[in-house]
This record gives structure tokens, sequence and C-alpha cells, in this order.
């Protein structure tokens, strides 16, 4: 990062929002870059198709910067940009007028293994078997989460891929602390 002396170094997800907040575009385009790979995983796993999951990615993005004034900080900046791609695929949902998409693309051990084979890295990691047994243990996964119903999918996705807090679950999802405690029971039963 070249740093000018009327312009000081960006740091920091606070200080980029106030950036941002300010009308600073590439404040804004540092904070969407730090997070558009997390973005992008979650919109395959909600989509389950590629293409859409970029479409949607950039859809949220574009609503993040249009509504950046309306961030007040009760949440991680990462639940918020969530909550929107949330709603902007439940609006498409709605707007194809189709049954909800089941998540079953969960991050998988597959993209790490074609990523470190890319870079050309030697293999670090369990054996042949344990990979195997983890491949289907995270198959075993992916399909019970594809099960549930979306609402308890979104918990779940929230709750222990996203690792928002219970508050922050229900502040995207618009509901009660007690209905988020709820669906998260269910859907683990």
């Amino acid at each position: 990062m070249v740093i000018t002396a009327d312009r000081p170094e960006i740091t920091g997800t606070a200080d980029l929002l106030t950036r941002a907040r300010a009308g600073e575009s590439a404040a804004f385009c540092r904070l969407a870059a730090e997070h558009e790979a997390r973005l992008l995983r979650q919109a395959c796993g909600l989509t389950r198709d590629q293409n859409a999951a970029e479409d949607l990615v950039c859809e949220t993005l574009v609503e993040a910067w249009r509504s950046l004034g309306r961030y007040h900080g009760t949440c991680r900046f990462s639940t918020w940009l969530f909550s929107i791609l949330l709603h902007r695929h439940q609006k498409a949902l709605r707007r194809a007028r189709s049954r909800p998409i089941p998540l079953a693309a969960l991050p998988s051990a597959e993209v790490d293994e074609r990523r470190q084979a890319q870079e050309n890295l030697p293999a670090t990691g369990p054996s042949p078997a344990e990979e195997t047994m983890r491949r289907e243990a995270a198959g075993r996964l992916r399909e019970a989460v594809a099960s549930l119903p979306e609402k308890h999918q979104q918990v779940i996705l929230l709750r222990f891929f996203e690792g928002a807090s219970l508050p922050e679950i229900a502040a995207v999802l618009g509901c009660s602390v007690g209905t988020v405690k709820s669906r998260l029971y269910y859907a683990l039963e």
C-alpha cells in the first residue's frame, strides 16, 4: 500500500467504516475485499450455484454501500453483511416464487485440497484414512443441514459457521432471542 503525506494508512475495520461512511469508496472497496470470499462461500451455500452466488454477493455489496449509514455497530460488520445477503436471497426466492433452496454446499475439505494443490504445497495433514472419515462425516453433516427447513438452516449457518451470537442472529433474522434459541434447539435435534 502506498502511503502519502496527505493520506494516512487505512487500518482496521472501524477506520475503514468511518472513511466509507464519509464517502470514500476506496475504504469501502477494502472492506468489501476483506469479506468477499466469506460472503461468496455463504452465498454458494444458499444458492448452490456459483454464478447465482457471485450475483448475490455483488448485489449484497452494492446494497451495503447504499445503506452504510444504517450500520450502527450493534453487531459485527460481517454479520451485518450476511444479513443483507440473506435478505437479498430471500427476496430473490420470493420473486421467483420458488420454494427455499436447501443449504447443501457447506465449506468442505475439497476446497482446501484444491487450493493446496494449486499452490504446490506439500500435504501436511491427516492420513488418507482419517481424511476419508472426515469427508464422510462432512458429507453427512451437509446432508443433515440440507434436510432442515430454511429457518433452521439459517440459525445453524449463523451460529456455527459465522460465529454470530444469539442477539446478533436475532437482529439478522428480525426475531426474538427466544425464537433463535428455539430454532437452534430444533435444528440441533
